[in-house]
């Protein structure tokens, strides 16, 4: 599988962005497609991810409420909706893909984060 993130940049503390990530080479086999962000002086984190069977959603604590992952089949193509950004949002974002499905929030997000191909990030930087 290849991922390319793009749509980051600047934006002032409650604004809003648009990530998109295109897949290509995606197998059947990738169940779980989704958004890990690493900030400066931090680990990487699993975001938001969603499954390609039933499109159920998942997302970390810290975004609920304000991030919304959807994807397009036709187009092959990955969004996060990044609403009510905050200054702690500053990272490089990157789409991933994983071999496995189902489980809880953090369950899933972490074999997303721990075992997902990744591709090129997008840095999105959130300040006034």
């Amino acid at each position: 599988v290849q991922l390319q993130a793009s749509g980051g940049g600047l934006v002032q503390p409650g604004g809003s962005l648009r990530l998109s990530c295109a897949v290509s080479r995606f197998t059947r086999d990738y169940h779980t497609i989704g958004w890990l962000r690493q900030a400066p002086g931090k680990e990487r984190e699993g975001v938001s991810c969603i499954s390609m069977s039933d499109g159920r959603t998942y997302y970390t604590d810290s975004v609920k409420g304000r991030f919304t992952i959807s994807r397009y089949n036709v187009e092959n193509t990955l969004y996060l909706q990044m609403n009510n950004l905050k200054p702690e949002d500053t990272a490089v974002y990157y789409c991933a893909a994983v071999r496995a499905k189902g489980g809880s929030d953090y369950y899933i997000l972490d074999l997303l984060n721990d075992f997902g191909s990744t591709g090129q990030g997008t840095q999105v930087t959130v300040s006034s």
